[in-house]
């Protein structure tokens, strides 16, 4: 993306030099301005993807670090997210969902309630740490700081994707499980937000990783929610068949 066109022809240097090394610094220019954007995206992205899976993970991680450590600079418009009452807050809701979200039929109740809360978080989360330094963007671009709003929908809409794929998969879990899979798979949830968001501030590129991973298991549970409907499909087919041949047998039943 940044190597030099091929009918470039090096020469020993003459009265051009100063030119073309202007050219070359405007060249490395360029591709900074392209690695700060991707390392950018993919910060946001990574926080957006955790506030799919639980609200207040990313948005009390970045207020924590930006307040007690280096990893993260919050700009000025997003120094709220810092204030000790804001954390506070965020940590009773957080351990609220903690909670709620482990308890079948309950859990049920709360991702409908966090419809809005998650995709809300998500654009926060995102927009906060698109313009925000971290230990891998000391600089950032100014593209995400005079378009705001372009990452809060771009965080609404990913949380909001996430969310949709882990409503979908919650009920699928816990008719298989009678309910006992609901605190395992939280659990796991939840420690997968706390790993990405952190992850996503430290080293950007393994976020990837991560959407990836939450991909493929949502495409598993569809198709195993497939095979199972076929399945009881089939046997019901079988059970209607047998009945109808010996319907003596249905009656005394």
């Amino acid at each position: 993306m940044c190597r030099e066109p091929a009918d470039v022809v090096h020469r020993a240097p003459g009265d051009d030099e100063p030119h073309r090394t202007r050219v070359a610094r405007q060249r490395g220019w360029r591709c900074g301005v392209i690695l700060v954007g991707v390392l950018e995206t993919l910060t946001g992205m990574g926080l957006a993807t955790s506030a799919g899976l639980n609200a207040y993970i990313p948005l009390l991680l970045v207020g924590l670090l930006a307040r007690y450590t280096h990893l993260i600079t919050l700009p000025p418009s997003w120094h709220w997210l810092e204030n000790g009452w804001v954390l506070a807050i965020l940590a009773v809701l957080l351990l609220v969902e903690f909670v709620a979200d482990k308890i079948p039929i309950v859990d049920h109740v709360n991702d409908v309630l966090q419809t809005f809360v998650r995709p809300t978080a998500g654009g926060l989360a995102f927009g906060a740490a698109s313009s925000s330094q971290t230990v891998t963007v000391d600089n950032p671009g100014s593209f995400f700081a005079s378009h705001q709003w372009v990452p809060i929908a771009a965080g609404i809409l990913i949380s909001l994707t996430v969310h949709g794929m882990k409503a979908t998969a919650r009920p699928v879990i816990n008719a298989t499980t009678a309910g006992f899979g609901a605190p395992v798979v939280s659990t796991i949830e939840d420690v997968t937000s706390v790993a990405l968001s952190f992850v996503a501030i430290v080293l950007p590129i393994l976020v990837l990783v991560f959407i990836a991973g939450l991909i493929a298991i949502f495409v598993w549970a569809l198709r195993w929610r497939a095979r199972r409907k076929a399945a009881k499909r089939a046997q019901r087919l079988a059970q209607e068949a047998y009945y109808s041949r010996f319907p003596g047998r249905y009656a005394g039943r």
